[in-house]
This record gives structure tokens, sequence and C-alpha cells, in this order.
């Protein structure tokens, strides 16, 4: 079986699961390398319009696997470089592409874990899922995006204190703080994540890409850098087929059919 499983519906939907349940999804090789090649098959992939990234079993994902840490005792550094950036390969994917990011995280999430659950558009989360970074509690520094991704999410002062103290961030206070959509009963979690995934492929792919795009510009821009950003943006999108559907639709007081 690989360590990320990659499934395609007619729908238009690309499921990422992380499939090391008995070694609660940590990030060996194998998994680093499934993960990157999924992601780029499903960025790459015209007929997919959303992806979702879940876990299989219990956990969501408790971060790079120990056991390859332990064993590569003689140059941990080479290793562990070559493991973040296999892992940031996939990453980048998934930030960069032109298409929704849906995160379903079904338990726990720490380290490089905690990454790519913040990664998501959304991100439901079960009852029982915790957030940690984990990292300092054996020596190590946050990869996966994290050090980017949590102060932008969080603010940098909770940011500071997760990365620095392991705090561990219930799924209730990770709404409060931002850090995920909302919170999904355990029995609800695919019912919910697959009428949203389902709005989202029936959505204007193009359009959402580049709004997702936009935000995630806005952090390094100026406003007026920003505002001729938008501009640009608003004004393609209007040219293009998923606006002119969209407009004719309002007008017909009809639903728009952004999949023709």
């Amino acid at each position: 079986m690989s360590a990320v499983l990659l499934e395609k519906t007619a729908d238009g939907v690309a499921r990422l699961t992380l499939n090391r349940p008995e070694q609660g999804n940590a990030i060996d090789f194998a998994l680093a390398e499934a993960l990157r090649d999924g992601a780029r098959d499903a960025a790459a992939d015209p007929a997919v319009r959303v992806v979702v990234l879940t876990g299989a079993g219990r956990m969501f994902c408790v971060g790079g696997d120990i056991g390859l840490m332990a064993g590569a005792a003689d140059s941990p550094g080479p290793v562990l470089r070559q493991l973040a950036e296999t892992l940031h390969d996939a990453v980048s994917t998934l930030a960069d592409m032109a298409k929704p990011l849906v995160v379903l995280v079904n338990g726990p999430a720490a380290g490089a874990g905690l990454s790519l659950a913040a990664l998501g558009d959304i991100v439901l989360a079960v009852p029982g899922a915790h957030f940690t970074a984990a990292y300092s509690a054996i020596g190590l520094t946050p990869d996966g995006g994290m050090s980017w991704l949590l102060p932008r999410l969080v603010g940098l002062r909770v940011a500071q204190e997760m990365v620095l103290t392991n705090r561990r961030v219930k799924a209730e206070e990770a709404v409060s703080l931002g850090l995920i959509t909302r919170v999904v009963e355990a029995e609800a979690l695919e019912s919910e994540g697959a009428a949203l995934l389902a709005k989202l492929a029936d959505g204007p792919t193009q359009a959402l890409g580049k709004a997702r795009w936009l935000l995630a510009e806005a952090h390094t821009n100026g406003l007026a850098v920003h505002l001729d950003l938008e501009a640009q943006s608003i004004a393609s999108a209007a040219a293009g087929t998923e606006g002119l559907e969209g407009v004719a639709a309002f007008l017909a007081k009809r639903k728009p059919d952004f999949r023709g």
C-alpha cells in the first residue's frame, strides 16, 4: 500500500490520505515522496477542481518519523534536510496550486502534521483533535512551513508560545485562534467534508484559485500594489468563461454552471 492514497472522483475531487495509520501517519521518506507526487498529480490534473487532505486511522499526523531520525544518528543533518525538502515540495505544490485545499483533521496533529493541517484553506477537525508544535521537545526547529503559517493564522504571540513551549491546543481553542475553521463531530466529518467539497467543486475553480493567490500575496504586498493586483485579477476573471457565466446566470436568475 502506498504511504499516501490518491483517489479522484468523477465530480472533480482529489483525495490525498496519509496512509501509515499504525505509525500515526508519521512522515518518512516514503510518505513525503508519495505526498509530493500525489500533490503534483492533483495540482496538474485539469479535471481536479478541489483537493482534500486527511489521515487514515486515529491520528491525522504525528509529524516526522522519530525512528527514521534515530536511524540516522551518524548523519542526522543531511537526512533531515532531505526529508524536509521532499516534504516542502509537497507543501509548496499544495500551497501554490490554483484550486482550493480542504483539510479534514481526523485526529491529533503534531510537528509537521500541524503544518499540514494549517495549510488548508478550510480546515475541519473532530473534537478529539489537538495541535502541538512538538519540535523543541526533541531539540529541533519547525518545518513544513509552520514558522510561516502559524504567525499569519494565529498571530505572532500565540505562535511564539505554541512553538517555544509546545502547548497543546485543543480543537475548540484552535477555532477561536483561527488555526482551523470549525469543529465537526467525528461521525459527521466525512459527510460535512463531502458537502463542502461538492460545493467547491461546483464553484468557479479559476476564480477560487486566483482568490487563493491574492489572499496569500496580501501578507507581503503594500496596499497600493495589492489593489493593482486585485484590479488586474477581477478584470481577467470578468472576461473569462467563469465570469461571463456567473454574470449571465445572475441576470437570468438561475444557478451558474461553472463546470461547462
